[in-house]
């Protein structure tokens, strides 16, 4: 064995791969540290995790009972209730809109939601029989939303 040509050779890995390797090790470290410079990185809210019930009365003004039955307890101010034709709450007030937070169709103070709280709806003209309703949750940045649950008439 040719133990002394191996200790003295002084060969090793050609320039133009080293070059390579010092500018992917200078991207890679730009690229990780421009992410969190410019927020990238940053979590996004999650959608809470409750479950609705909704009781339909047919009979004379067509309300429609929601209900928070189980999950996470969820701000008021952060749940809308919207439905494909205008709604308002059993005394009227607010006026009717397609899309009224969850507060406004309560007390108007916001408060948390937890299981056993409910609000009544009532359609502004015809029923809701023929109509759909979402409870919808938006993060507090007002960037990410979702819909927890659905309800649609027995007519839709």
């Amino acid at each position: 064995m040719k133990l002394q040509k191996f200790l003295t050779d002084d060969n090793a890995v050609s320039p133009v791969i080293g070059v390579i390797l010092m500018v992917a090790i200078t991207v890679i470290l730009a690229a990780v540290i421009g992410t969190f410079v410019l927020g990238l990185g940053e979590q996004t809210e999650t959608a809470p995790q409750a479950s609705f019930s909704f009781e339909y009365d047919s009979s004379g003004n067509s309300n429609l009972t929601i209900t928070h039955e189980s999950g996470e307890e969820i701000n008021s101010d952060r749940l809308n209730v919207t439905a494909s034709t205008e709604i308002t709450n059993q005394s009227g007030s607010p006026a009717a809109a397609t899309s009224l937070s969850w507060t406004d169709l309560d007390t108007g103070t916001a408060v948390d939601v937890t299981a056993g709280s409910s609000i009544t709806i009532k359609p502004s003209s015809n029923t809701l029989g023929s109509e759909t309703v979402r409870v919808v949750w938006t993060s507090d940045s007002g960037s990410s939303s979702a819909t927890l649950q659905k309800w649609s008439g027995p007519d839709a």
